[in-house]
């Protein structure tokens, strides 16, 4: 394998068995070798001559680990490399009720349930507060696509349909999306909190609050620093932190109505997620359909292009979900072969760091005139720009 091609992580982890679960006396079919990687899980319907399947993944967690471990062993790497100008995604997938949003976002008290989303937030503003000599501009977007349909969840009006556009050098894109420069980690939360009250959820059979939609937070983290060269560079990284909608059976959520259109959406963009990885991992391929559906063509660069990439799947332990969880592993266990060439984003185009910082050269150029060529001057008329840059001295 070339230098910069590196292969999709792939970790699954397991929820305990609900209270429902243990009331309805389900059996546990799921066997988890944490030192092996492995994960075994056996058909409750079958027969003692039907040997259990086994799968292999970079890691496996149990019902047992903690928040802190998953953020650790999974999304810190990727975080670190976003801060250096690679794009990142770390993306939840799994059946309705295995615990995705519980590992992407957690609850925020205690401290120790909070999920990867948040922890990146911190990560991110501790990071850039002990670089020296850069500046930063941290900025987030937040979407959900719901019915096949784009929505900016931190708009004034998150119903409104938004579209995909694609650009040779930037790739696809979502036109119009708003994107918000980030001055620290509460600040982020509070977005992400805007966009949860704007994002749809409804409740099915398997889940209460499940979540019906996909949901991609972005933070893009421009860096500028001066080269050896003496000129000012700008490096660019992406984090996209996915939650899926949770793949699901009619028969078993009894949708009706709005959840029926929902979940056959939700089936459909999953099912052209599946047949991408698998397109992706096939030799003889000559085609990979990410056109098929609009969460393919956003996930594009995430699964096969210039992105490191990890997928959580997430499974429940239950007999009675033997099918779903095996269907999970089958498909995490493709994803594992998926090859990325990620590379670091050197002065982008469309950095916008590098706009704030002309606009600053010529506020203080403005002020040193009126001052009469002062020397030091500190630009008050400027403030605007400048409270949207982290700036480390």
């Amino acid at each position: 394998m070339s230098k910069n091609v590196e292969c999709v992580k792939v970790v699954v982890r397991c929820r305990p068995l609900s209270p429902t679960e243990i009331q309805d006396g389900r059996q546990m079919i799921v066997t988890i070798s944490a030192s092996r990687g492995e994960i075994t899980i056996r058909n409750p319907k079958a027969d003692e001559s039907e040997a259990p399947k086994s799968f292999t993944f970079d890691s496996v967690y149990d019902w047992n680990t903690k928040q802190e471990t998953i953020y650790k062993e999974t999304a810190f790497p990727i975080v670190e490399s976003v801060l250096e100008g690679y794009n990142g995604t770390i993306f939840a997938y799994g059946q309705t009720g295995t615990g995705k949003t519980h590992t992407m976002e957690g609850q925020p008290d205690p401290p120790e349930l909070r999920g990867i989303i948040p922890r990146a937030f911190e990560h991110v503003f501790q990071a850039v507060g002990l670089q020296q000599g850069k500046q930063f501009l941290v900025r987030a977007s937040f979407l959900e696509l719901y019915n096949e349909e784009i929505r900016d969840l931190l708009s004034h009006n998150p119903k409104n349909k938004l579209e995909l556009r694609e650009k040779p050098d930037v790739g696809v894109y979502v036109k119009d999306l708003s994107s918000f420069p980030i001055q620290d980690a509460e600040e982020m939360i509070s977005k992400l909190q805007l966009g949860r009250k704007n994002r749809a959820v409804g409740e099915t059979k398997m889940n209460r609050d499940s979540s019906r939609s996909h949901s991609i937070f972005t933070i893009t983290i421009e860096a500028s620093e001066i080269g050896p060269d003496g000129e000012n560079h700008i490096r660019m990284g992406k984090l996209n932190l996915v939650d899926l909608a949770g793949s699901e059976r009619q028969s078993k959520t009894q949708a009706t109505g709005d959840r029926f259109k929902e979940a056959i959406n939700i089936n459909q963009s999953l099912t052209t997620l599946g047949n991408v990885i698998s397109a992706l991992v096939d030799p003889k391929a000559t085609h990979i359909p990410y056109r098929d559906s609009k969460l393919t063509r956003l996930l594009q660069d995430s699964l096969g292009g210039n992105t490191k990439t990890v997928m959580v799947a997430n499974i429940g332990p239950a007999d009675w979900n033997y099918d779903e969880t095996l269907s999970t592993l089958r498909y995490a266990n493709r994803a594992k072969n998926i090859k990325n060439k990620p590379k670091i984003n050197e002065d982008p185009k469309d950095a916008m760091l590098r706009e704030f910082q002309e606009e600053i050269a010529k506020l203080k150029a403005q002020l040193a005139q009126i001052q009469g060529g002062a020397g030091n001057v500190t630009v008050e008329g400027g403030k605007m720009v400048i409270e949207k840059i982290v700036k480390v001295e």
